[in-house]
C-alpha cells in the first residue's frame, strides 16, 4: 500500500502565503478588486490561484464573463482556511503573554458614553496601564453590548462595559459603579412647569416614554410597566436628545444630565418614587486566550475606580 497518497503533505510557509492571497480574493470578490488589496497585478493573482489549485489539487473558483464564485470545494477551504489563521493568531497571542513584558493588543469596550467623572476614572486606569506595561497597543471604543458579548467571548476583546443585568454563560461580572436612575422631561415637555404632587399615576401611563432599549433589573422594570413605552434609546446621549425635544419622558442617571438640570433645561419627575439604581459592570471571559492583560486592566480599574478595600 502506498501511505504516500493518502498521508497530506505538511504545510509549508508558501501555501501560507497562497491561502493568505485566496483569502483576500474571496474577501474582496474577484481578482480585479484583490489588486490594491495586495498590491500585485490581477495576473500574478491568477498564477498564485492557479498554484493554490495545482497544489491542492482542487477547484477553489470559478473566473470569467458570468464574475468570480467560489466552487463547493472553495468554500470548504475558505472556511477551513480563516479557522486555521484564527489558530495561528491565538497561538502567537498566546506565546506574547509568556514573556515578562507585556505587549500586541489590548482592547477595552464601552456599550454608552461615560459622564465626566467616569471618563476622568477612565483615563486614570489608562495612565495605570501605559505605566506597567508601556509596549500595550491600547485600544479603547464603543459598539453594542451584543456586540461587545460576542468579542469577549471570542477573545477579540479583554474587558467591556455595560450594564450586567443580563448574564451570559461564559462571562464574569464585576459591579463597577452604582448609581441612581431618574424620570426626566425636557423644558418643552408639559409636564415641566407641573408640580410633581399633580402629575398623577394617569398622566404618566399616557405620556410618552423612551424604553432603555435592554434588559434591566427587576425595581427599573417594574418602573417602566407603569409608563407608556413608545420610542427606544440604548444609549444616554441619544436618550438625552429625545427627552430634550420635549416630546419624551425617560430615565437618566443625574450624572449624564446635570448640566442640563443647572440649565433649567431638564427636571427629575418624583424622584423618591420614580427612580431606581443603575450599575455598570466591568466584564471579562471567564477564560480569556490573554489571561496576563485581563488581570491587568482589572487591578488598573479596580484602583482607579476605587474598587481596591482599604
Amino acid at each position: 500500500m502506498n501511505t504516500h497518497s493518502i498521508i497530506p503533505k505538511p504545510i509549508a510557509e508558501y501555501d501560507l502565503r497562497l491561502l493568505r492571497i485566496f483569502v483576500s480574493v474571496v474577501e474582496h470578490g474577484g481578482f480585479s478588486a484583490a489588486e490594491k488589496a495586495l498590491g500585485i497585478t490581477r495576473s500574478t493573482i491568477s498564477v498564485h490561484m492557479s498554484n493554490l489549485e495545482t497544489r491542492m489539487k482542487l477547484k477553489l473558483c470559478m473566473r470569467g464573463r458570468g464574475g468570480f464564485s467560489l466552487t463547493e470545494e472553495g468554500q470548504l477551504v475558505y472556511r477551513a482556511v480563516i479557522n486555521l489563521f484564527d489558530s495561528l493568531n491565538d497561538f502567537s497571542l498566546i506565546v506574547g503573554t509568556l514573556g515578562k513584558e507585556l505587549s500586541g493588543e489590548i482592547v477595552i469596550l464601552c456599550a454608552d458614553q461615560l459622564d465626566k467623572n467616569k471618563q476622568k476614572k477612565l483615563a486614570n486606569m489608562i495612565e495605570i496601564v501605559h505605566r506597567k506595561a508601556p509596549n500595550l497597543h491600547i485600544t479603547l471604543d464603543g459598539d453594542s453590548i451584543s456586540n461587545i458579548e460576542k468579542l469577549l467571548l471570542k477573545d477579540k476583546a479583554h474587558i467591556g462595559i455595560f450594564p450586567g443585568y443580563q448574564k451570559i454563560e461564559g462571562l464574569s461580572y464585576t459591579r463597577l459603579t452604582s448609581e441612581p436612575i431618574y424620570l426626566c422631561c425636557g423644558k418643552k415637555h408639559p409636564f415641566f412647569n407641573k408640580v410633581d404632587t399633580h402629575i398623577t399615576p394617569e398622566d404618566l401611563a399616557s405620556a410618552s416614554t423612551i424604553h432603555p432599549g435592554i434588559d434591566i433589573e427587576e425595581n427599573g422594570k417594574k418602573q417602566l410597566r407603569k409608563l407608556n413605552l413608545n420610542a427606544k434609546a440604548y444609549q444616554f446621549d441619544m436618550r438625552k436628545t429625545m427627552i430634550l425635544s420635549g416630546q419624551y419622558l425617560g430615565y437618566m442617571p443625574q450624572s449624564y444630565i446635570q448640566q442640563e438640570l443647572n440649565a433649567g433645561e431638564i427636571r427629575i419627575i418624583q424622584p423618591s418614587t420614580l427612580t431606581y439604581q443603575f450599575d455598570l459592570s466591568l466584564v471579562h471571559k471567564k477564560v480569556p486566550i490573554e489571561p496576563n492583560k485581563v488581570e491587568l486592566l482589572q487591578s488598573a480599574f479596580k484602583v482607579a475606580f476605587d474598587l481596591v478595600q482599604k
